[in-house]
């Protein structure tokens, strides 16, 4: 019995052992199984991986501009489009990239994230350099050697980027454009002599080429030509304050100025006032740097001394016209200073009464019929000259009229489209009217920008004229003291 039940317990176990090695063996089984497809799985998404990070990432590639995308080792092709030469009829020359048409964030990015970076002003030259020479291609290029005298086409072999200049040579046969001289193969390979093949890189443009190899060089170029030309003073790095980060405080503001002043977004006198303070200061610094050079530290002769007096009358004169650029390049101050008016405007004071207490009636027409001379004297001037102190004046346009009155006068404006060129100013108080419908008298200002009638005058009266100015900056009528009283008058912008 004993053995029985030992062999029914051995059986009996060996039966359970079986079905949990039959158990093992399913579950071993699954377990692979499951294994197998999760890792079918993983194969799948891992072959899925490139198609989905294209997908994920193709708008941030689209994005990428060819203005600021300086260091892509990828080329597929040029981005720039071509600037096709308008020259002669037989001009063998061939094109270039077009960069001058740049948005005020392609080259902000450019200046500030690759070429100039936080670098103070005397440190410019070196930044640019470094620029330079991570994106312009060394050697095996053709460019246009372009001057105020020719256009000639170039191999560049070499460039010597501190110096910011490239070693050319002609490309045979000479392939050239000249303006009031004949050149010569002979003639033009002497003046590279002369120059030892060294060309400066802002007279070379870049010729084109669909396979993007020279992007790159082209930008950089266009980017290093706009900087010295409307960006970099020479006085620049003669700051004695050296320690400030030189795109903020320059060439931000600067470059703002530009693109506001290409946007007629500046007020025409204010852009006539920096443009005259430019060349004023870059006059009075090249005396100065003359001067400087001419002293000796050692002397102490009479003409020294003198020369010294005039040197530090020279250094804060340039000083002062200093001052007076950063605050057009600033653009808060220059809104400001906007508001003051141009030149032509505070120079325009009050005339009053004039000293015989004679009026006068002024006016305004190019041509008129004879009705309407019979109507204009009827209805106006026999009313208004019944007494023997008023004088009657003509003009052909209503500038001419405002600017020659007095208070207590009269402009009357027949009907006609009257074309000016310059603001209307109104310093006393007059009546301008116009003998006619509003539609019918229509003053026009040719030149965009400033505001078109200025009066500050204590009674100004305007009736039945239309004024038209296009792409006002401050508005087309500016009353800054007094009143204006308007009847029947349009305007349109």
């Amino acid at each position: 019995m004993e053995q029985e039940a030992r062999e029914n317990s051995s059986a009996g176990t060996r039966k359970t052992g079986d079905e949990m090695t039959d158990i093992m063996v399913v579950d071993l089984e699954s377990y692979v199984k499951v294994e197998l497809d999760m890792e079918k799985e993983r194969i799948e998404v891992g072959q899925n991986v490139p198609g989905i990070t294209q997908a994920l990432f193709q708008n941030e590639e689209e994005d990428e501009d060819s203005g600021t995308d300086h260091f892509n080792s990828e080329k597929s092709g040029t981005r720039l489009q071509r600037c096709e030469r308008h020259g002669t009829e037989n001009s063998s020359l061939p094109d270039t990239f077009q960069t001058s048409h740049l948005l005020f964030y392609e080259r902000f990015k450019a200046y500030q994230d690759y070429m100039l970076g936080d670098c103070k002003p005397s440190e410019v030259k070196a930044f640019t350099a470094d620029y330079l020479e991570k994106v312009v291609e060394p050697c095996d290029w053709l460019a246009l050697w372009s001057t105020n005298v020719f256009d000639v086409l170039v191999e560049v072999y070499d460039v010597d980027l501190k110096d910011l200049k490239a070693c050319v040579r002609l490309v045979l046969p000479l392939q050239c454009d000249t303006r009031g001289c004949e050149l010569t193969e002979e003639a033009m390979n002497s003046l590279l002599e002369a120059t030892e093949h060294k060309v400066h890189l802002l007279e070379l443009q870049v010729v084109y080429e669909q396979s993007g190899d020279f992007d790159q060089t082209a930008l950089a170029l266009e980017h290093l030509r706009f900087f010295y030309k409307h960006i970099w003073r020479q006085w620049d790095e003669e700051d004695e304050d050296d320690d400030f980060d030189y795109f903020v405080r320059c060439v931000e503001p600067r470059l703002r100025l530009y693109y506001d002043n290409l946007e007629n977004r500046v007020p025409a006198g204010l852009v006539a006032e920096y443009q005259s303070l430019l060349e004023n200061c870059f006059q009075c610094f090249q005396q100065f740097s003359v001067l400087r050079c001419g002293l000796s530290t050692d002397s102490d002769s009479e003409l020294d001394n003198v020369s010294m007096v005039e040197g530090l009358k020279l250094y804060d004169q340039l000083e002062m016209l200093k001052r007076k650029l950063h605050i057009i390049e600033n653009p808060l101050l220059r809104y400001v200073l906007g508001y003051r008016g141009n030149a032509r405007q505070q120079c325009v004071q009050s005339r009053g009464l004039r000293a015989s207490g004679m009026k006068v009636i002024h006016v305004v027409t190019a041509s008129c019929s004879t009705i309407q001379l019979q109507s204009l004297l009827s209805d106006r001037l026999l009313p208004q000259c019944c007494s023997e102190d008023t004088e009657i004046q003509f003009h052909k346009d209503p500038v001419s009229a405002v600017e020659t009155c007095h208070q207590g006068d009269m402009v009357i404006v027949l009907p006609g489209i009257y074309r000016v060129s310059s603001s209307i100013f109104l310093p006393d108080s007059i009546t301008v009217e116009g003998f006619g419908l509003p539609d019918e008298v229509v003053i026009e200002k040719k030149n965009k920008g400033d505001t078109f009638v200025e009066s500050t005058g204590a009674d100004v009266r305007l009736s039945n004229i239309k004024f038209i100015q296009h792409d006002a900056i401050e508005g087309i009528l500016c009353v800054r003291q007094g009143t204006m009283n308007m009847e029947n008058c349009g305007a349109t912008v």
